[in-house]
């Protein structure tokens, strides 16, 4: 087995704009004559690698601790794409990743329900309708928005309406499209919106 971490470096990740980057205060110190090394860490929900939850942008939504596990673990595809993601573009997504899936030789591989995004890719309205209504559990991709930068709420209501765990802020440089085994657990953050995480994928 072997085992990809597609998550960032917490404190010098990437960050939305106008989200506070993650801080590190150290509260002890072994050199100080301290019995242990002791950090404290301020950041936001969305720093980094990180999953969105639908309380995110909606207000009735499911926090992040009421969210499925099975939704952030198990079998998911790894397709490249840049630019815009059209309709088109999700279906044939979805359809590679069923063709995947089909000829897997895991029993019971439903790559197809967690679609990865490797390279520069944003999610147009059209596509996200696509991916909603193949009512897939995760989305994830490399930017820190699944949608356009400048207006991101439209894609987001669409996929999160739709209960769609949006994976943001991954690293998929090293590895090669097909299929893995996802794990992107977020931290068990009662009421929140989103959470930190490190996600990983392991070959079999």
């Amino acid at each position: 087995m072997k085992i990809f971490d597609i998550s960032q470096e917490v404190f010098s990740c990437a960050v939305f704009p106008g989200d506070p980057s993650p801080e590190k205060f150290v509260q002890m110190k072994i050199s100080d004559g301290e019995i242990c090394n002791l950090s404290a860490l301020k950041m936001c929900a969305h720093n980094g690698t990180h999953v969105d939850a639908p309380f995110h942008f909606i207000d009735d939504g499911k926090t992040v601790d009421e969210v499925d596990l099975k939704r952030f673990v198990g079998y998911a595809y790894v397709i490249s794409h840049n630019g815009e993601v059209t309709s088109d573009d999700a279906k044939k997504m979805i359809e590679q990743a069923k063709s995947a899936s089909s000829s897997c030789e895991i029993t019971d591989c439903d790559c197809y329900n967690r679609i990865l995004v490797k390279g520069d890719a944003t999610v147009t309205e059209d596509a996200a309708k696509v991916f909603a209504d193949n009512k897939i559990l995760l989305f994830g991709n490399e930017s820190q928005t699944v949608g356009p930068m400048d207006s991101p709420m439209a894609v987001h209501l669409i996929m999160l309406g739709a209960e769609i765990v949006l994976l943001e802020g991954i690293r998929l440089s090293e590895v090669e499209d097909g299929v893995y085994f996802l794990n992107s657990a977020p931290l068990n953050l009662g009421g929140c919106d989103g959470a930190p995480c490190r996600a990983l994928l392991m070959t079999f």
